[in-house]
């Protein structure tokens, strides 16, 4: 596997104007960043997480019992991983499938944990799914045709930052799958770590006894308060009205700038992809010097090679001046 690539700070410190993450850019949320301001850094969490847990039940409208934290979710995305690769044990080669333009960690989980790379979802041990998906910010399309009876995890990251479109499962779906979520980027905190898992439910007991030995499994699998204080903060605050109120405010503010984003490049003769979130990938007409522009001019972004697009690059949707600092670099 090659050197993980990722956006975002760098060796040169944080991008003056940063295109190269999916953070929302109406961010800090100001009553989530109030809550970490107000964590009590001082004293463990509860390691059992009974009250966070019961939150996050409740705001999706499900049992606690199916909720499963995470450091973040490039931890679960290794967890989980690892949980297949020991279940499989030395019997057979446990085999993985992920959609072809994909965040990177679902293969390099696979490849640190010796998993195979299956070309078919249904031919494989673990299924990923992300939708909207990165870095096209698209539906996803490969879903096997048996949900419930297929280990399929569904990477929710980037749903809350959907600006257009809707689910491809419906809610009887959804209960079929693993969902992964991960409420720093909507915040725009994406320095803050902390992710959870709604468990599946199905009406098959033998399936459903499955599933819970499975969430068992996987909080044995992790370590002892796999979410600090700030975290924990965070994930309290995303439930409240406050921060949903402000989500989806932002939300609207973003469609705007978004519109205004691809107008501007489009204007230069860029070739942009349709996406359903506040990101997208775009294809200049000649080929860009990307250290230059981080160096030179404090802009980033984020190349989509390592993605399976060479020649394009993903941009997150930022606001106007620095819509405008890219156009001045770009066309002079």
């Amino acid at each position: 596997m090659s050197a993980r690539t990722h956006g975002g700070t760098d060796a040169l410190g944080v991008p003056t104007h940063d295109f190269s993450t999916n953070s929302n850019a109406c961010g800090p949320c100001p009553p989530a960043l109030l809550a970490l301001q107000q964590a009590d850094a001082g004293h463990y969490p509860d390691a059992r997480y009974v009250d966070l847990r019961a939150r996050l039940a409740a705001f999706h409208a499900v049992s606690a019992e199916r909720i499963v934290l995470a450091g973040s979710a490039s931890e679960f995305i290794f967890r989980i991983t690892a949980w297949v690769a020991r279940r499989a044990g030395a019997a057979s080669v446990p085999t993985v499938h992920w959609p072809a333009h994909a965040y990177g960690d679902y293969a390099q989980a696979a490849h640190a944990w010796g998993l195979a790379q299956a070309e078919r979802p249904a031919a494989a041990h673990l299924v990923w799914a992300c939708e909207p998906s990165s870095p096209l910010g698209q539906a996803h399309v490969a879903w096997p045709v048996d949900l419930a009876g297929r280990l399929v995890v569904l990477d929710r990251a980037y749903e809350p930052l959907r600006l257009s479109g809707a689910s491809s499962l419906t809610a009887t779906q959804l209960d079929q799958v693993w969902q992964l979520f991960t409420p720093n980027k909507a915040l725009g905190l994406t320095g803050v770590r902390a992710a959870y898992v709604i468990a599946p439910y199905v009406d098959q007991e033998r399936v459903q006894g499955q599933i819970d030995a499975t969430v068992s499994a996987l909080n044995q699998l992790a370590p002892s308060w796999p979410v600090g204080a700030h975290g924990v903060a965070m994930l309290t605050a995303w439930v409240s009205p406050q921060v949903q109120a402000w989500l989806a405010e932002a939300v609207s503010v973003l469609r705007v700038w978004k519109a205004r984003q691809i107008d501007l490049l489009q204007a230069m003769d860029w070739q942009v992809q349709p996406s359903d979130t506040n990101f997208f990938c775009a294809k200049p007409p000649q080929p860009l010097d990307g250290q230059a522009l981080r160096a030179d001019h404090g802009i980033k972004l984020r190349d989509a090679t390592s993605f399976g697009l060479p020649g394009w690059v993903r941009l997150g949707v930022l606001g106007p001046p620095a819509q405008d600092a890219l156009r001045c670099v770009l066309h002079g």
